[in-house]
């Protein structure tokens, strides 16, 4: 009805209301002379990212863009910080300004190029610390004097608030001119804000006032551009309290709904592929180590209600089946594998028919097509009310796919008390790998040929990007140690996340005239156990660490910026060598390792930081700059 009524108006007297809007242009150009569009309309150029040189026609894919590339979730932001219109204009600008100095919006570090900067953006870990930097009214003045996004932001607003914000423009114009010139300065910036609340944290504060860009865009290597221990710490959100405090808070952050179905359904149905099934199939390791903990301790699954979490084709639940379950609830996300694997109980006379007609073998597999967070919705069951949870949620790297959160989400809700979960154990281990495990050596001579170029561009790649593949037992340089340790039947959902601290020393014996070894990075791998807690006839491990079987697993390859030179200490060694630790000159005994895994951003994704430092026998150190891979 509105609509007719204005149209009805605007036919009656049309040259009146052109007039009106003329005079009302007019009137809004003289009070808008820093704006470059008039109110309504669309900058011909588009909306520009925050963070890159992307344009977009609209706000909703940029803020999209944001959060899933820089990790900057405007909304979330906006939210976290009870943001009005103004606070939000004078957040964006606050971020041009902080991107256009290569420094981190969120925690205050300077980075000596904008690709370093994109590599470093993280989420938030406390707001706190970023409400007093943007709320100063020197950025209610645009950051750039065309910035479209400073008068559109608010038109994608994402539905919650029923009234929309109604902004003065007049009164803002007002504002902004009483603001005069004003200049964007790092070092002011970060005084004012340590002067307006005493509550910031100096440590995040620090990195940014003693890491100038000057310094950083001078330096000769990583090394001479170093941030401090204490500004790494500041960066991925550690304090130097109790351990449970310095666990980095989740990069999961909570995504739209439909963001959340889009990863879901491709990743479901990626496993719709029966070459990925084949793969799993044929990994003997694995295998052996599920039929062993199932077929090999029947007293735990003889008449036991059996919940099979992700069941694929099924195999889990035949074998739990075999070993006399009573009934197995298989449950499987992909329709086209709930189809397969039910067909394949049928075929195998284990299907537990809906009408109530049974195979003669005992048909006990009920496969259910459905995510196990809502099984509720698919069949009627009854909670705790599961003897035994069983699953083979394990990712790259432990924990990528986040199948443990879906595990953890069943146990808590249809595991009995004392119920048997497996696995009930899985352990994260990390070594130190050599060159031999690079490409470098295949690069050198090639037919004769000097193409070491391209060795090491790849290496330098992969100080960005994770690698999975086989490592060769024969190319790890120090001792294997354990990274983390989870419970499955006591850790909390949140633990997933975690932050480790460990040390890495080499696996070679101190000799005369020993040879320095080079560390090119760490190598991570996983183990699963099947302990005697459940498992009392027959305990099982299943590993995938270089020194066993390879698996379809293999491990996760995390390759430093620049080698660590390393020399294992002697009995009689002084070492009164040059300053410096890590290399040629002045090799390290040991690395330590600062390790962070979380659920990054894009859901089923994780996130691994990685903080070094060599530290020489006699205790000079040198700490390299935080890396992050994204494996997803």
């Amino acid at each position: 009805m509105a609509g007719n009524l204005d149209q009805e108006a605007h036919i009656a007297d049309p040259e009146s209301e052109e007039d009106f809007e003329d005079d009302e242009e007019e009137e809004e150009a003289e009070d808008w002379d820093d704006w470059s569009a008039e109110d309504g309309e669309e900058s011909s150029s588009g909306l520009l990212c925050l963070f890159c040189d992307a344009n977009f026609s609209s706000c909703s894919p940029l803020f999209d863009h944001c959060a899933s590339l820089h990790r900057f979730d405007f909304h979330r932001v906006k939210e976290a910080l009870a943001l009005d219109f103004y606070g939000a204009f004078k957040l964006i600008n606050y971020v041009r300004s902080q991107v256009a100095e290569n420094r981190c919006w969120s925690c205050g570090l300077v980075f000596p190029s904008k690709h370093d900067l994109q590599d470093h953006l993280h989420e938030t870990i406390d707001f706190e610390k970023v409400k007093p930097l943007s709320f100063d009214d020197r950025y209610l003045k645009p950051f750039l004097q065309e910035d479209s996004l400073l008068y559109s932001f608010d038109e994608d607003g994402e539905g919650e608030d029923d009234c929309p914000v109604v902004v003065d423009k007049e009164e803002l114009a007002m504002e902004l001119k009483n603001l005069g010139e004003l200049s964007i300065d790092g070092d002011n910036l970060l005084e004012k804000a340590e002067s307006s609340s005493g509550s910031i944290d100096g440590n995040v504060l620090k990195g940014a006032a003693d890491v100038s860009s000057s310094d950083l865009n001078t330096a000769g290597s990583a090394k001479d551009a170093i941030v401090s221990r204490a500004d790494i710490r500041a960066q991925i959100g550690l304090s130097n309290g109790k351990h449970k405090d310095e666990r980095v808070v989740s990069s999961h952050k909570k995504l739209a709904a439909s963001d959340v179905r889009r990863v879901n359904e491709s990743y479901f149905g990626a496993y719709s592929s029966f070459g990925i099934h084949r793969e799993m199939l044929s990994d003997k390791v694995r295998m052996d180590a599920y039929s062993q903990a199932i077929l090999g301790n029947q007293s735990l699954f003889n008449g036991a209600v059996v919940m099979d979490v992700g069941c694929g084709t099924g195999i889990l639940s035949l074998f739990a089946a075999q070993a006399g379950a009573s009934e197995v609830i298989a449950v499987e996300a992909s329709e086209k594998m709930a189809a397969v694997a039910t067909q394949i109980a049928k075929d195998n006379h284990f299907w537990h028919s809906p009408n109530g007609s049974i195979n003669n073998k005992g048909g006990v597999v009920k496969v259910v097509n459905g995510m196990v967070e809502e099984l509720d919705k698919c069949i009627q069951l009854q909670p705790h009310s599961v003897d035994v949870l069983l699953s083979e949620w394990m990712g790259y790297c432990l924990l990528y796919e986040t199948m443990l959160s879906s595990v953890l989400s069943a146990r808590d809700r249809w595991l009995k008390p004392g119920g048997a979960i497996l696995p009930d154990t899985a352990t994260i281990f990390a070594a130190g790998f050599g060159r031999g495990a690079t490409s470098l050596p295949f690069w050198e001579r090639v037919y004769g040929f000097d193409m070491s170029t391209i060795g090491k561009e790849i290496v330098e790649d992969a100080a960005r990007n994770p690698i999975v593949d086989v490592m060769s037992e024969s190319d790890l340089v120090t001792n294997p140690v354990i990274v983390q340790t989870f419970d499955l039947v006591t850790m909390k959902p949140d633990e997933v996340d975690f932050t480790a601290s460990i040390e890495l020393e080499t696996s070679s014996s101190p000799t005369e005239n020993q040879a320095t070894t080079m560390c090119y990075g760490v190598v991570l791998w996983f183990e699963t156990g099947f302990t005697s807690r459940f498992c009392r006839e027959q305990p099982a491990v299943l590993s995938t660490s270089p020194h066993t079987l390879k698996t379809h697993w293999a491990q996760t390859i995390l390759t430093f910026r620049e080698p660590i030179a390393m020399l294992p200490r002697k009995a009689d060694d002084t070492d009164k060598r040059s300053q410096g630790a890590g290399i040629e000159g002045s090799p390290a005994e040991k690395i330590h390792l600062r390790v962070s895994i979380v659920r990054a951003p894009e859901h089923r994704s994780i996130d691994i930081s990685l903080e070094a430092a060599a530290i020489c026998s006699d205790g000079r150190k040198v700490t390299y700059p935080v890396q992050i891979f994204n494996l997803s």
